[in-house]
C-alpha cells in the first residue's frame, strides 16, 4: 500500500504567533490534521484540509491514546501528509514519542517539529524568567501527576530542595494542594518558597496567581483557577511585580472579532493581538472577481481615453492589475490617466504594482474624493471608476453632477462567506468587541451573526451610517479612517469608557 508521511509537530504553548515557521508549513502542505485541545483554533482556521479534533482536557478525552494511535497509521497508510499537531512541544510531556514508535512499527516516515514548551513560555509571559543570575542557576520541569495505571504507590517524582533552583509542574492543577504540601512535608522547602499558577499562559485569557508553598493551591482555588495551567516554584517568582509585561497590555482580556476579508483579516489581527487582545477572525466579506470578465477586459483595450482612474479599496486595485498581467499588459497602459486613491491602503496596493497615485484625499470616504477632484477641474473628464457590485453611488453621481462622463465598471462582488465553522460564530457572538472596516462587513456580519452583546467598532462615518441603519448602535468610531486609526479608538475607548467592559 501506498504510505504517505506524518509529521510530529508543536503548536506551542496558545499564542499562534508561538508557532514555528516550519510547523506552519507543515499544515500549509497537509492533506489531514490530527489535533490537541492546546492547538489555537486560529492557527487551523484557514487550512482546507481534513481536521480531526482528538484532544485530551483533565479526564475527558476525545479519543484513548491506542486508538490516536491507530488513527494517525490509518490516514498515513491512505497515502497522506498528516500532521500530528499536539499543544507545546511533542516530546515534553506529550506522549509524541509513543507515536513516533507506533509510525516506526508501521515502517511509516515521518519527522518531529520542535515546538516551543508552555513550561518556559507560560511564566515568561507572566513576568516571570525560568532562571536568573541572582535568584536561580537551573531548572526541573516535573510532570504534575502519576500515569493512569501507576502503581498503587507510585506518587509524582518530587525534587529535592535546591533553593538556585526553579521548579517546574505541568499538568499537576487538580493535584496543586498535594504537590505544594509534600514539597514541603516531605521535601523540606520553606512555606513561604514563592510559588505561582499561570492558567492558559500566552493568550488572552491568561491568568495569574501569587503565593507562597503555603498558601497557592488556597489563592488558587479563591480565584477560581483551572487547567491548563503551569506550577512554578522559586525565589524568580519574586519577579512577577517588576517584570509582568503581557497582563498589563492596553487590550489584554479583551475578545475582539475582526469582520475583513480572511485576505485583509491578519494585519487588523496582528495589531490588535500586539496589545494583549484575544482576536477572532471572522471575515464577513468574500471577494468574488466578476466571472464575465469581457467588461473589464474592453476598459483596459481603451485605457488612453480616460483623463482618470479612481480606485476606492484595495481590492479593486489588486483585481484590476491582475486582469491586465492577465491580457498581456503593465502599468505603461496608464501613461496617459492620472490615479486617485481612497486610502493609504488603496495607495499601497497601488504602489505595489508600481503605480504612485497622483491624488490621496485627506479623508478616506468618497465625499472627500469628490472635493479633491472638484479641485482638479475634473468637467468634460472621462472617469473610470472600477469597483464593487455593491459599492456607493455617491462617488459617480458626484462625479457626474461635477460634470464628468463615467464609467462605473463592476469588477467583483462582496458576499457573504458560506464556510464559516460554528464555532467561529458563537465566538464572535460572545465577543467584547467587534470590529467593521467597511459598510459590506457591517451587512455581512449580521446576516451571519443574528445578535451579540458586543460593543460595535467603526473605521468611519460611512460605516457607522451603515450599522445605524441596521438598527445597531456604535460604540466606537475611528477618528482617522484607516485600520491604524480604528485601532487607536478601540484602545483609547478601553482605556476610557470602556475600561470596566
Amino acid at each position: 500500500m501506498k504510505r504517505g508521511f506524518v509529521y510530529l509537530a508543536g503548536a506551542g504553548p496558545g499564542d499562534p504567533g508561538l508557532i514555528t515557521v516550519k510547523a506552519m508549513r507543515a499544515l500549509e502542505g497537509a492533506d489531514c490534521v490530527i489535533y490537541d485541545f492546546l492547538a489555537n483554533q486560529a492557527v487551523l482556521g484557514a487550512l482546507a484540509c481534513e481536521k480531526i479534533y482528538v484532544g485530551k482536557q483533565g479526564g475527558d478525552h476525545t479519543l484513548p491514546q491506542d486508538r490516536i494511535n491507530r488513527l494517525i497509521v490509518e490516514k498515513a497508510l491512505e497515502g497522506k501528509v498528516v500532521v500530528r499537531l499536539k499543544g507545546g512541544d511533542p516530546y515534553i510531556f506529550g506522549r509524541g514519542g509513543e507515536e513516533a514508535e507506533e509510525l516506526v512499527k508501521h515502517n511509516i516516515p515521518f519527522a518531529v517539529i520542535p515546538g516551543i514548551s508552555s513550561f518556559y513560555s507560560a511564566p515568561c509571559y507572566a513576568g516571570i524568567p525560568v532562571t536568573h543570575r541572582d535568584f536561580a542557576n537551573a531548572f526541573e520541569v516535573i510532570t504534575g501527576h502519576r500515569r493512569a495505571d501507576a502503581a498503587g504507590g507510585e506518587d509524582v517524582n518530587f525534587p529535592d530542595y535546591d533553593p538556585a533552583k526553579t521548579y517546574l509542574f505541568l499538568m499537576g492543577m487538580k493535584n496543586l494542594a498535594h504537590i505544594a504540601g509534600s514539597l514541603v512535608k516531605l521535601k523540606s522547602f520553606p512555606p513561604e518558597t514563592p510559588a505561582a499558577v499561570v492558567t492558559w499562559g500566552t493568550t488572552a485569557a491568561q491568568r495569574t496567581v501569587e503565593g507562597t508553598l503555603a498558601d497557592i493551591a488556597a489563592r488558587a482555588d479563591e480565584d477560581g483557577m483551572t487547567p491548563p495551567a503551569i506550577i512554578v516554584v522559586g525565589r524568580v517568582v519574586s519577579l512577577r511585580a517588576t517584570l509582568r509585561w503581557f497582563d498589563t497590555l492596553p487590550l489584554f482580556g479583551k475578545k475582539i472579532v475582526v469582520t475583513r476579508t480572511r485576505e485583509q483579516a491578519s494585519k487588523l489581527g496582528r495589531k490588535l493581538a500586539a496589545l494583549g487582545a484575544q482576536v477572532v477572525e471572522l471575515p464577513s466579506i468574500k471577494i468574488v472577481p466578476r466571472a464575465d470578465r469581457a467588461g473589464l477586459r474592453g476598459t483596459l483595450e481603451r485605457l488612453e481615453s480616460y483623463s482618470w482612474i479612481v480606485f476606492t479599496s484595495q481590492n479593486a486595485v489588486d483585481i484590476f492589475f491582475r486582469e491586465m498581467r492577465d491580457s498581456g499588459m503593465d502599468a505603461r497602459r496608464l501613461h496617459a490617466c492620472k490615479i486617485a486613491a481612497i486610502g493609504p491602503a488603496t495607495a499601497s496596493a497601488l504602489a505595489g504594482h508600481g503605480v504612485t497615485a497622483d491624488l490621496v484625499p485627506d479623508e478616506y470616504v468618497a465625499e472627500a474624493a469628490l472635493e479633491a477632484l472638484a479641485k482638479e477641474n475634473v468637467k468634460g473628464a472621462r472617469i473610470l471608476l472600477p469597483c464593487a457590485a455593491e459599492a456607493r453611488e455617491v462617488l459617480s453621481a458626484g462625479l457626474a453632477k461635477q460634470g464628468a462622463a463615467v464609467d462605473r465598471i463592476h469588477i467583483y462582488d462582496t458576499v457573504v462567506p458560506d464556510d464559516l465553522p460554528p464555532e467561529t460564530l458563537a465566538m464572535a457572538a460572545s465577543a467584547g468587541i467587534v470590529t467593521f472596516a467597511s459598510s459590506s462587513a457591517a451587512r455581512n456580519f449580521f446576516a451571519l451573526v443574528k445578535d451579540t452583546t458586543a460593543r460595535l467598532a467603526s473605521i468611519g462615518p460611512v460605516t457607522s451610517e451603515t450599522l445605524r441603519g441596521l438598527g445597531k448602535r456604535v460604540d466606537i468610531e475611528a477618528k482617522e479612517y484607516t485600520i491604524d486609526g480604528l485601532v487607536t479608538a478601540i484602545e483609547e475607548w478601553c482605556a476610557g469608557d470602556g475600561a470596566g467592559q
